[in-house]
């Protein structure tokens, strides 16, 4: 079984892989004392029997931070993965103290292209591979440097974020840029080894500021692009493109069980167009309510 949730937080990113190995990634986080404890509570239970746990973390602004200490005292992220950083901040938040920590701490992970870690990447006897790949940062490259440099002057956070995807052998192909802005990606497209893909989560929440590139859509051709919960004059809705909208949809499901991946989503009304989807009679209460079904490009 392999299910991706893309939780409803509000202007902010949180999800989560319970993957069909001994794996559970979460990537991200932001809660406040209104869900923090529902969020935790069904992380807790996701990953309960997985021998792996790790958290992903873009970047370190606070909407993707929020909540981290929080979640570190009660589930213990023992593998802490980010890009290699030095970030600053004048108004430090208890969170982003707690991001440094586990940043620089015994359990962190630097990422980079191309970097393989066993049990994120690579299986053995013990146990089956995550199915995650990272496609950037080039660490030598003269842009990341850049903005690397910026973090540590305490700005331009969302440029440090990495590429990276999730796919099933046979399956479905997933990819996150965290909230890469559309010019550092008009900079560095020609340095990343860009594949099709079934699902793309739009950076910085789907705002306009973080548009991807159409010559970089038509080198990744998604069936889908989910665009976060920005402020709706922010955001750019990927005309030509299906796209399901976590404003409308609350929070996003992606059951990858099988050789068709089903879609639900936690509001019943949701109206966008879902003709792009099949209706395979996959309802499912546990999952939410059911939009419809896809077949992911590597299973035809």
């Amino acid at each position: 079984m392999s299910i991706i949730k893309s939780f409803s937080v509000g202007d902010g990113d949180m999800f989560y892989i319970d993957h069909n190995s001994d794996n559970f990634s979460i990537i991200d986080c932001y809660m406040d004392d209104y869900n923090k404890k529902e969020i935790t509570s069904e992380l807790k239970s996701k990953s309960d029997n997985k021998g792996i746990t790790r958290f992903i973390s873009t970047h370190p602004d606070e909407d993707h931070l929020q909540g981290l200490k929080y979640l570190d005292g009660q589930m213990g992220i023992v593998n802490f993965y980010c890009v290699k950083n030095e970030a600053t901040k004048d108004d430090e938040t208890d969170d982003f103290k707690h991001y440094c920590a586990l940043r620089d701490g015994e359990h962190a992970y630097y990422v980079s292209k191309g970097c393989s870690r066993k049990w994120m990447n690579i299986g053995d006897e013990e146990r089956g591979c995550a199915g995650i790949n990272f496609k950037w940062p080039i660490i030598t490259n003269s842009e990341f440097k850049e903005a690397l440099s910026a973090v540590t002057e305490g700005t331009g956070f969302n440029n440090i974020s990495p590429i990276f995807t999730y796919s099933v052998e046979n399956g479905i192909v997933v990819m996150w840029m965290g909230d890469m802005e559309h010019d550092f990606l008009e900079k560095i497209k020609d340095q990343v080894d860009w594949t099709k893909v079934d699902v793309l989560f739009a950076p910085h929440h789907g705002r306009e500021s973080g548009k991807v590139p159409d010559d970089i859509l038509k080198k990744i051709d998604p069936h889908v692009i989910v665009i976060g919960e920005a402020p709706s004059k922010y955001l750019n809705y990927y005309s030509g493109y299906n796209t399901i909208t976590q404003n409308s949809a609350g929070d996003i499901v992606f059951d990858c069980s099988g050789d068709k991946v089903h879609v639900y989503v936690s509001k019943a009304d949701y109206g966008y167009d879902t003709s792009f989807l099949s209706d395979e009679g996959a309802k499912n209460s546990v999952l939410g309510n059911y939009l419809g079904s896809f077949m992911p490009k590597g299973a035809v």
